[in-house]
């Protein structure tokens, strides 16, 4: 079931699963994406791990707030919000659970706020995992045929939506992995029909571009972390997850040759496993 919360001004949309005393383990997505695409059955299988999980639409994305008045801003020139507020919306969520710190776990854009978020608030992370993310959006640029696909004008259609979204993941997916169209189809028609809002996209993209490099900050932090990377990721190249990794003192870094810029299903047990690794440690 999907709850609203207010946090930092806005609703963020949310669910959980597992068991509320578990360890509390707050999932992060990336650009565009929405709650669901963390997987039922990745949730399940982390909550079978003893995890309390919530998984949540982040500002701009499904059913938390989209703020509209904002329009489409000009990419690189300006951006009505940061990184840092959407670090904030997780820390308002954490509170409208009742939790005091918790596990946390982002990917792609995701990762970039769950970096921030334990940068700006260090005592509200438990532990930090980074998936498929960067330091800083220059960091390790994606390939031509990647930039092409995350740029590329959205269509409105709804079938027009899903062809381009299996275009998209054969470009930006794992090539060591069967293409699983049955999920990509799925996941894309439920997204549609839950929230369909190319402008918040954009808007979320400039927050990324207009928050530069956190390198420097993620030097200071003493939270144990996690970076799992892809190995063939065209999006943000592992050379970023490297990065993350050396930049986070005591980071572990674990990368999977074929992965790229998803979470293939076959690398499940391992992800889980790894993430279980770090927070019961």
């Amino acid at each position: 079931m999907t709850t609203l919360a207010a946090a930092n001004g806005i609703e963020i949309a949310y669910e959980t699963f597992g068991s509320p005393g578990g360890r509390p383990l707050l999932l992060i997505m990336g650009l565009g994406a929405q709650l669901i695409h963390w997987d039922d059955e990745l949730c399940e299988l982390l909550a079978e791990q003893g995890h309390h999980v919530v998984r949540f639409d982040n500002r701009d994305a499904g059913l938390s707030t989209h703020l509209h008045d904002e329009g489409v801003p000009a990419l690189g020139t300006s951006s009505s919000y940061l990184l840092d507020d959407m670090a904030d919306d997780a820390a308002g969520l954490m509170d409208a659970l009742g939790w005091t710190a918790a596990h946390v776990v982002g990917a792609s854009m995701g990762g970039m706020i769950a970096q921030t978020l334990a940068i700006r608030h260090p005592e509200r992370v438990l532990t930090l995992t980074s998936i498929m993310s960067t330091p800083g959006p220059d960091v390790a640029p994606p390939t031509p045929e990647a930039s092409a696909v995350l740029l590329a004008a959205p269509p409105t259609d709804r079938d027009a939506v899903l062809a381009q979204s299996l275009k998209t993941w054969s470009v930006i997916g794992s090539p060591g992995f069967d293409l699983d169209r049955e999920r990509i189809l799925r996941l894309s028609g439920q997204a549609y029909d839950r929230c369909f809002d190319p402008p918040g996209t954009t808007r979320q993209l400039a927050a990324i571009l207009a928050s530069g490099d956190r390198t420097e900050r993620l030097g200071t932090l003493g939270v144990p972390a996690l970076v799992i990377h892809g190995e063939a990721d065209a999006l943000v190249p592992v050379a970023a997850g490297h990065a993350t990794a050396a930049a986070i003192p005591g980071a572990t870094l674990l990368t999977f040759p074929g992965m790229g810029h998803d979470l293939p299903r076959p690398l499940w047990p391992d992800i889980v496993g790894a993430i279980t690794k770090l927070t019961t440690s």
